[in-house]
C-alpha cells in the first residue's frame, strides 16, 4: 500500500486528536441514543402514528369525549349486525357488543371484531403491547375476530422498546402488536390474517 504524504499528513491528524484520549475511552465507544428517544409531545405522537401507519395499519385520533364515536366508525364498515368482542373491564358504549362470556376459538371466529384498550404504544417502532389487564381482555380475543380495534391513550405512548420494557410487569402474559398479522412465504408473498386481525384500526385519545 502506498505511504505516500497524503496518508501520512492523515495518520497523523488521527494521532493528534487521540493524543489525549485514554486506550480505554479508544475501545468504548460513546453509546448512541435511539434514534426516537429525544421525541417529545406532539412529535412523539407523529412518530407514533407515522410508525403505525407503515404497517398498514389505521390510525384514528381523537379526544376522549369523541371515544365511542370514533370507536363505532371504526367498526361502521362492517356493516349493520356485526358484532364485536369488548372486555370486561372496557368501559365504553360499542356498538353489537358482545360480553367474553367464555367464548370459544370457534364462537370468536364468528364474531367480525373486538375492541381492546392497550398498556403501552412504542413510537419508534410502531408497536403496541397488550398485557391483557381487565380493559384489554384475555389473549384469545384479540387473535381471532378479524378486525382489531385498539384504544391507546397519549399518555401511554413511550418513545421505544427500553421505555416500554421499563413500565411493563414481566410477569404478565403479554401480546406484541406491530400492524395487522402477517406472514410471508419463501417467495416472500405477504399473506395477511393467518394468524391474527387482517385489519388494525389504533384509535388514539388524548
Amino acid at each position: 500500500m502506498s505511504r505516500g504524504p497524503a496518508r501520512e499528513e492523515i495518520l497523523g491528524r488521527v494521532r493528534a486528536a487521540l493524543a489525549d484520549v485514554s486506550p480505554e475511552d479508544r475501545a468504548t465507544p460513546a453509546p448512541t441514543p435511539p434514534p426516537g428517544a429525544h421525541l417529545e409531545g406532539d412529535a412523539l405522537l407523529e412518530r407514533f402514528v407515522e410508525r403505525v401507519e407503515d404497517y398498514k395499519a389505521t390510525v384514528r385520533r381523537c379526544a376522549p369525549e369523541d371515544l365511542a364515536a370514533t370507536v363505532a366508525e371504526a367498526l361502521a364498515p362492517l356493516g349493520e349486525g356485526a358484532r364485536a368482542v369488548v372486555p370486561s373491564g372496557l368501559d365504553l358504549a360499542v356498538p353489537g357488543a358482545v360480553s367474553d362470556d367464555a367464548l370459544t376459538s370457534y364462537d370468536l371466529d364468528g364474531i367480525e371484531a373486538v375492541v381492546t384498550a392497550a398498556r403501552v404504544g412504542i413510537a419508534e417502532t410502531g408497536t403496541i403491547v397488550l398485557d391483557h389487564g381487565p380493559d384489554q381482555g384475555r389473549r384469545a380475543i384479540s387473535l381471532v375476530p378479524d378486525l382489531h380495534v385498539c384504544i391507546v391513550r397519549t399518555d401511554q405512548v413511550v418513545a421505544d422498546v427500553p421505555d416500554a420494557v421499563a413500565g411493563l410487569d414481566p410477569t404478565r402474559a403479554m401480546t406484541w402488536i406491530s400492524g395487522p398479522s402477517a406472514t410471508s412465504d419463501i417467495e416472500l408473498d405477504r399473506v395477511e390474517g393467518v394468524h391474527g386481525p387482517r385489519t388494525l384500526h389504533v384509535v388514539l385519545v388524548g
